[in-house]
Order: C-alpha cells, then sequence, then structure tokens
C-alpha cells in the first residue's frame, strides 16, 4: 500500500523538466540483479533495476547517447522503465522491493519530480512502500542541501533510501552523517578481495560497525567468492549482491543461487 504521504504527494504538478521521456530518442530497458537477505537464509530481499540499452547494451553505452541537456528525461524514463518493467515480471507479488538509481542532479524539486514515478506506480499497481532509491556516492552532488532535501521528502513518502558504491566517491562519511538513509552498499572496489586483503577487511569492520552503531544496515555488492561472502557475512553485513549469486537477468528475474554461508548462517 502506498504511505499517505506519497499519495499527497502524486496530487502535485510535475515540473516542465521531469516530462516522461522527453527529450530521449532511443529505447530503454532494465536488467535485474537480486539482493540477498543474510538474516533470512539468502532469501531474495530486493532487484536492483539497472539501465540497459534496447539489444542489451550495457550502462556504459546507454549513458553515452544521452546527452546534457537530456538528463533530467533520463533520469525519469530510467525509474518509469524500472517500474513498468518490474511490475510485468511481477517482481512485488514475490515480496521484493525495487530498488531504483537516481540522479540527485537531475531533481528540481522533490515533489514535482516524483511524479511520473507516483504515475507509473499507480498505473502498474506497484506498491511505493516497495521502492529502494539509491543515490551514488561517485555521483558529485552539486548542491549537499539539495540532496538532503530529496531524502528528507522521499523519506516522508514511505520510500527506503540507500546510499550506493560507499567508499568510493566523493563525499565519504559526510553522506552518512548528513542524510537519513536505511541502508548503506559498499563498494564492491572494497568488496573485492577481502578475504586475503587485511587493509580492506579493517577498512570494512570500520565502516560496517559505524553503520550499526547509527542503526544503517549494510549491502554488500560485487560479491564473486564464498570465501568474500563468509568473511562479510561474520562481519555484520546485511544484504548480499553479486555473481556469486546471479548475474543481472536482462528484463528477467534471476533466480539466485544460495550460498551454503547464508543458509547456515540463518539456521
Amino acid at each position: 500500500m502506498p504511505n499517505q504521504n506519497a499519495r499527497s504527494a502524486a496530487g502535485q504538478p510535475a515540473c516542465a523538466g521531469c516530462r516522461e521521456g522527453d527529450g530521449l530518442d532511443f529505447e530503454l530497458a532494465m536488467a535485474f540483479q537480486p539482493i540477498l537477505d543474510g538474516g533470512q537464509g539468502g532469501r531474495v530481499h530486493a532487484h536492483e533495476a539497472l539501465v540497459r540499452g534496447p539489444e542489451g547494451q550495457g550502462a556504459g553505452w546507454v549513458i553515452d547517447q544521452v546527452a546534457p541537456e537530456g538528463l533530467y528525461a533520463f533520469d525519469q524514463a530510467c525509474r518509469v522503465a524500472a517500474i513498468e518493467e518490474a511490475s510485468r515480471l511481477r517482481l512485488a507479488e514475490s515480496g521484493a522491493k525495487l530498488a531504483i538509481n537516481f540522479l540527485p542532479n537531475a531533481v528540481y524539486n522533490p515533489v514535482a519530480c516524483i511524479q511520473a514515478t507516483l504515475q507509473a506506480a499507480n498505473r502498474t499497481g506497484f506498491p511505493t512502500n516497495r521502492l529502494i532509491f539509491e543515490v551514488s556516492e561517485r555521483e558529485r552532488v552539486h548542491d549537499p542541501a539539495h540532496l538532503l532535501r530529496i531524502f528528507q521528502a522521499y523519506r516522508q513518502m514511505g520510500f527506503t533510501l540507500a546510499i550506493d558504491d560507499f567508499g568510493a566517491g566523493h563525499a565519504g562519511l559526510a553522506l552518512l552523517a548528513d542524510l537519513p538513509a536505511d541502508l548503506v552498499k559498499l563498494d564492491m572496489g572494497l568488496v573485492r578481495g577481502c578475504d586475503t586483503h587485511r587493509a580492506r577487511q579493517v577498512i570494512l569492520a570500520a565502516m560496517i560497525g559505524a553503520c550499526r552503531d547509527l542503526g544503517v544496515q549494510v549491502v554488500a555488492e560485487g560479491i564473486e567468492t564464498e570465501a568474500e561472502c563468509a568473511i562479510l557475512r561474520d562481519m555484520g553485513v546485511d544484504f548480499f549482491q553479486g555473481y556469486l549469486f546471479a548475474r543481472p537477468g536482462f528484463r528477467s528475474l534471476p533466480v539466485p543461487e544460495r550460498s551454503p554461508f547464508l543458509v547456515s548462517a540463518a539456521g
């Protein structure tokens, strides 16, 4: 069911820069990668929507097609495509959430610029309380105060909020301190090889401990080996994502491999 504030926001007019699909001259598609719940034996907690070209071209190809003046329309079109594709695949019926990346620099006004998203959810029957919005720490935010306003507005609408690529970008711990995030996604550059790299282990332990103290849940992404999975589980990571479990499925919801480490942790 949608949050009451999301219902109220849905009655607001959209800004001129956020018209659905305006300015894009190519079709978007989506791939989905599962995020597994370590506390539930590897049950799928969410699927992250990853933008693709119409023939499965990667995100880099898609970004190359977007002119600077089309950034606002691109951000809106990605949100709408993710919701429509997830609805077609009956993602919400599985009990999982849908994680959508967004560009804070492409949001004029949080309430006005959410209209296409809410309309897509209403049109397809996708519950808005199943939406996770991820902002990447890699993106340089022109106005940190504006990003905080976006998070505050989205929180009031009942969305789950995540900081993606944590540990790889511009703002670092300042984002964690300033934003009311529910989730932090550890950057895969720190995750890869963490089972044999002492420095990565020390840094990850500090990050996970800080998140735990702040009441923020932790996702480790980019996991490729059982050894990485095991040490991250032992460190207290909540959710797990990576090729070890499933590669992104183009226009499909892949069925993940269940790691024995996650299964044993739940038991």
